[in-house]
């Protein structure tokens, strides 16, 4: 709604109800109805959908009905317009006990620093939950019952935060090392000074310190969205993809947003939920700047991309066991995961397909199970890109339906569709034209006739078709425009926040405890995978009986080069294939759980902890069934330092690992799961060719310094060393500097395969930092 010039002398008026009082600030108009939109809600029949507004004029605060059916009464007597008087009753609908509203003295909302310092607890049209006066004591926050302030809520720490009081009668807020932050005006803090007016993000749940009383205010989903200006920018600033986009999503409010391809919907869905914050504007969490809080807001947006956030390999309760583990504090007991879990199936109706495969579910019913993945964590506002792809008109409806039914039970929900079957089950329906501008934002039911078309194909069309149509100008000029815009946005213009970087989650504090859930995580997603099973068993057994074969029951001068470069192919392929695939093909679930506080390093080391057993235990089967048994024909009849055969082994599984680690790198680096197949075989070749056994590298130039980057080249050095190559096989090839059996040149060889993986370690980090939301780069 448009701003009205206020006088400096403006105060902020308090209104107090039958369930709280609401604080209204000058400058703004504010909707009193049955409307859920409303900024007051009498849920009362006797009370208009649209019943009277509330304005400040100058330096005076009026109330004007909406030509309500039942009126609207100031002190028993029935009014058109009125000067709103402190200590008067107001009531709608009925002059003696209908809902009523008192104004409080503008003395009083002077003394609220809550209101006056941070205008967006204004914003949000709460009252306080709870109002306690503050002893002088230390007040312990948190889940457990022996805290001060109990919190019902299991993001919370069992012990998450105590309010101390210092010697000056100051406070300080003092974080307990727990799971999910705890943060000051939105930013995170292990330890701080709180001043009066300061908000403490706890949870679900906000603090105020005013005068001796602290004011919680509890997000119980119920909250409004504010779009002011949102521009987006690629090439340099070359395209736009979002045309300064503004709008307002009211609570419990089901949006879709619609468009042709290239209209910007996926870059709306991004700067929204903070993926990638926009270049210029600002995004109102209820009031709040959510790219200036967005450490302590992410924890209530719920996100469902269009790719599954799912293992298909677990069942649809063990998948969300493990989110919930993630997500919630490692204190939280199991049987209070249990239920949750079991209230998210209840709710999304999965009971019947609990225990199932979620590779074995349709496509409506995985999207169900990951919205229920979302909801684990009771999120305010969730954002679904594209959910009903791919799916038939029936599942589209169900879909849909469970959405309307999700914004019903209190959260705001915004989706974005190519689908337009079901949007009259909407409250709100966004259309972007191709530019990233706003061609119209109303009720689903008069979009067609704003266009001037019967069907949406012919709306679509003419997107395509009339290129030269001002889409955008002709809604800026509309009535829509002015009544679901203009006269609907009640929060102020905030100023460009988008340049301003969000701080960083707090480091987390139960890294290890998120490891061992993602450890047994991934094992269970293997173990379910009959396939790969398979192939990792059968692999190197199969490896191994092929060299067994081929050096027979003792190296020689024919044998000994060709046995040991097998080995090295062996333990190449073992460890590369077992890692190829596993970060691309998990790139979107990674996504999502780093967007809510995963560790980079918890899950790249689960990784490694798991794949380097495997890869490590391989390697082992492979060298013994090759070699057990075999006279590997060693100077002296012995190693370097230990048996033969233990340094081989030793060679091939640290060659194995290393490989494994190349392996990741590059599932790190390629966008597309089907190119990892193609490049496990160049891969193989290129550790062929520079292991040294096929021409010799010493002192080539440019070859020589390549080899050194390839694992195969120094396995094959140390086990070439271990059996003294150059004694059983004489040549200029076996005269390689890195082949002589001696200590320190063994050493070496051995040395150089960590020190390959450590370097392969920090690419694949500082690659998946590439796949991250935006706002969570460091």
């Amino acid at each position: 709604m448009a701003e009205r010039p206020v006088a400096p002398t403006a105060l902020a008026l308090v209104l107090e109800t039958d369930t709280g009082s609401t604080v209204l600030s000058p400058g703004h108009d504010y909707q009193v109805g049955r409307d859920p939109l409303s900024d007051i809600v009498f849920d009362d029949a006797r009370v208009s959908w649209h019943h009277a507004v509330l304005h400040c004029d100058h330096d005076r605060w009026t109330l004007e009905d909406a030509r309500s059916t039942n009126g609207t009464y100031a002190d028993g007597l029935r009014v058109t317009a009125w000067e709103v008087r402190p200590g008067s009753v107001i009531r709608f609908g009925n002059p003696d006990d209908g809902p009523r509203l008192v104004p409080v003295a503008p003395q009083e909302s002077a003394e609220r620093p809550s209101a006056v310092s941070h205008p967006e607890l204004t914003g949000t049209f709460r009252s306080p939950s709870s109002v306690r006066p503050l002893p002088r004591h230390t007040v312990r926050i948190g889940r457990a019952d022996t805290n001060d302030l109990v919190v019902d809520d299991l993001t919370v720490s069992r012990h998450h935060a105590e309010l101390r009081a210092d010697a000056d009668g100051g406070r300080e807020i003092v974080d307990l090392g727990s799971h999910n932050g705890t943060y000051l005006n939105g930013r995170p803090v292990d330890r701080a000074p709180v001043r009066p007016g300061d908000i403490i993000g706890i949870g679900h749940i906000t603090y105020c310190l005013v005068g001796d009383e602290l004011r919680a205010y509890l997000d119980t989903g119920e909250v409004s969205l504010d779009v002011q200006d949102l521009t987006v920018t690629a090439d340099r600033g070359s395209r736009t993809l979002l045309d300064h986009v503004s709008f307002p999503v009211g609570e419990k409010c089901l949006l879709a947003v619609v468009g042709p391809s290239g209209s910007g919907k996926s870059t709306l869905l991004n700067a929204l939920t903070g993926q990638r914050p926009a270049d210029h504007g600002t995004v109102l969490y209820d009031g709040r700047d959510l790219y200036h809080d967005y450490a302590e807001l992410r924890g209530r947006i719920g996100l469902v991309p269009q790719d599954d956030l799912l293992h298909p390999q677990l069942t649809v309760r063990a998948a969300l066991t493990y989110a919930a583990e993630l997500r919630f504090p490692e204190d939280t007991a199991k049987a209070e995961r249990r239920d949750r879990v079991d209230e998210v199936i209840r709710e999304l109706g999965l009971e019947q397909r609990a225990g199932q495969p979620v590779h074995s579910l349709s496509g409506g019913q995985r999207k169900r199970v990951s919205v229920a993945l979302e909801l684990l964590t009771k999120p305010s506002l969730l954002f679904l890109d594209e959910p009903t792809s791919g799916l038939d008109p029936g599942m589209d409806r169900s879909v849909m339906h469970m959405l309307r039914g999700l914004a019903d039970d209190g959260r705001t929900v915004v989706v974005v569709t190519h689908s337009v079957l079901s949007l009259g089950v909407c409250d709100r329906l966004l259309v972007l034209a191709p530019g990233g501008r706003i061609a119209y934002y109303g009720h689903p039911d008069d979009a067609l006739a704003f266009f001037g078309f019967e069907q949406w194909p012919e709306a679509f069309e003419a997107f395509d078709r009339d290129q030269d149509r001002d889409w955008a100008g002709e809604y800026l000029d509309s009535p829509f425009h002015r009544h679901y815009v203009t006269e609907a946005t009640t929060q102020p213009r905030h100023p460009d926040s988008a340049p301003i970087a969000p701080a960083p989650p707090p480091r987390p504090r139960s890294r290890h405890a998120q490891l061992a859930t993602l450890v047994r995580r991934y094992t269970a997603v293997l173990a379910a995978d009959r396939t790969f099973l398979a192939v990792m068993i059968a692999l190197p057994f199969l490896m191994g009986a092929m060299d067994r074969a081929l050096a027979g029951g003792r190296l020689t001068q024919d044998t000994a080069m060709n046995a040991l470069l097998i080995l090295c192919v062996g333990g190449v392929l073992t460890g590369a294939a077992n890692a190829v695939r596993e970060l691309v093909k998990e790139r979107a679930v990674y996504r999502r759980e780093r967007a809510v506080g995963l560790p980079r390093g918890a899950y790249l080391m689960s990784k490694i902890v798991v794949l380097g057993t495997v890869t490590v235990v391989q390697a082992v089967v492979l060298t013994q069934v090759a070699l057990l048994g075999v006279d590997l024909d060693a100077p002296g009849g012995h190693g370097v330092l230990l048996p033969p055969l233990a340094e081989i082994t030793l060679a091939v599984a640290l060659l194995s690992f290393t490989a494994m680690m190349l392996g990741l790198l590059v599932s790190a680096l390629v966008r597309k799961e089907e190119v990892t197949m193609p490049l496990l075989v160049l891969l193989a070749i290129v550790q062929v060719v520079f292991c040294g056994a096929l021409l010799p590298l010493h002192g080539v130039p440019v070859l020589q310094q390549l080899s050194w980057l390839v694992p195969s080249r120094w396995a094959f050095g140390a086990m070439a060393s271990t059996v003294g190559l150059a004694r059983l096989v004489p040549g200029e090839l076996t005269a390689d500097p890195l082949f002589r059996h001696s200590t320190g040149v063994w050493l070496l060889d051995l040395a150089m395969l960590p020190v390959l993986s450590v370097v392969y370690g920090v690419l694949v980090a500082r690659l998946l930092r590439r796949h991250e939301p935006a706002v969570m780069r460091k």
